[in-house]
């Protein structure tokens, strides 16, 4: 069964076309890495499988719920971390992973914390428990690896592999390496 599918899809953003004719399908446990410097298209095919930028020409599906990790981490700064990530997990119908994915990117004696008061890493891999908490088959993932260190990349490497595991897809674009065994590379 396919959870995310490109057919022939091409992307622009004004009239700059970005990446043309591309097509894939993942699976459960399917994954694709897109590489590529800044500027590239990168977030554009990212966006464009979310469905917030329609494609230019081609087909996109999508076999499920999508959480996406963009550069904001939409989590209100004035509230403690688990309420932010509780407001969108009950969103998504999946309030019960809260502690998990606290757990998950090593941020749990955070929970009590507002937002505003995390750092750059911290609230990076809040952003990234917002996405596990979810409970979504199809995760995008945006540039994950920004302003994370060596400990917390295999913290979303370790996520990705058991979101993987447990028959979801993930579509990862970097311009960083991020660790995905077997993965569909795809580079603008």
């Amino acid at each position: 069964m396919s959870l995310l599918a490109f057919d022939r899809v091409s992307g622009a953003r004004g009239q700059r076309v970005l990446f043309a004719d591309l097509s894939f399908d993942l699976g459960a446990g399917g994954a694709l890495l897109v590489q590529g410097p800044n500027g590239v298209g990168k977030s554009t095919l990212v966006r464009t499988a979310a469905g917030l930028l329609p494609p230019t020409e081609g087909d996109v599906t999508r076999g499920g719920a999508v959480a996406l990790l963009g550069e904001a981490a939409a989590l209100d700064p004035q509230v403690p971390l688990a309420k932010a990530l509780g407001f969108w997990a009950g969103l998504d119908g999946a309030r019960d992973g809260v502690t998990a994915a606290l757990a998950a990117m090593g941020i749990g004696a955070l929970a009590e914390v507002p937002v505003r008061m995390l750092s750059t890493g911290q609230r990076r891999r809040a952003a990234i428990a917002r996405v596990i908490a979810s409970g979504a088959p199809i995760w995008l993932l945006d540039e994950p690896a920004n302003g994370l260190d060596a400990a917390s990349l295999e913290r979303l490497e370790a996520a990705i592999a058991a979101r993987r595991a447990d028959g979801g897809a993930v579509l990862v674009a970097s311009h960083v390496p991020v660790a995905l065994p077997g993965a569909v590379v795809v580079t603008l």
